[in-house]
């Protein structure tokens, strides 16, 4: 089953808080990026978030997989039922998209988007390598920049992106 395909059998029910909407501005979205900074990050900083995402995903019981990488090394990774190993690897070419660009990986395709075209199009980079698709957001230390990223496969992209947002609202709001 293709990336699209587990999107299009996904059950709504499933993430009540999530609802479809229209892809939010490119404003909104970048906002986002500048708000959600740490202070520092941990190995402890990235248990307590993996474990924040996995708690939030068994309540809704959404089928995702989750991983958390700092400077090129995994340091939280789970994948809940209705996951597959394709979630892997879409969390593989979502978070090089991160590493490269410093932005979300949603952030990313809609500036292509902005433009008129496509990151598939327009970006010069292997699709099989890379997906601009969301559910990636980047690890941004105050004072020292991006370190690395956080990412969630499983729903559709919007949903992908606006849990792991939600997750870090939570997060840094209690630190």
């Amino acid at each position: 089953m293709t990336h699209k395909q587990s999107h299009q059998t996904h059950n709504p029910e499933l993430t009540p808080r999530f609802h479809p909407e229209i892809t939010p501005p490119l404003e909104e979205l970048e906002a986002q990026e500048r708000r959600l900074v740490f202070r520092r990050f941990t190995y402890d900083d990235a248990w307590a978030l993996g474990s924040l995402l996995v708690e939030m995903a068994r309540e809704r019981q959404a089928p995702v997989a989750i991983d958390i990488h700092r400077a090129g090394q995994q340091l939280f990774h789970a994948a809940l039922p209705g996951s597959t190993p394709d979630n892997d690897a879409w969390i593989a070419r979502k978070r090089r998209v991160v590493e490269r660009y410093g932005a979300s990986s949603y952030v990313v395709g809609a500036r292509f988007r902005a433009k008129g075209t496509t990151f598939e199009d327009s970006s010069r980079l292997d699709p099989d390598t890379y997906a601009a698709h969301g559910g990636s957001f980047p690890i941004n230390v105050e004072g020292v920049g991006v370190i690395g990223s956080v990412t969630v496969s499983g729903l559709p992209q919007l949903e992908d992106h606006r849990f792991v947002v939600e997750a870090l609202e939570e997060f840094l709001s209690k630190r």
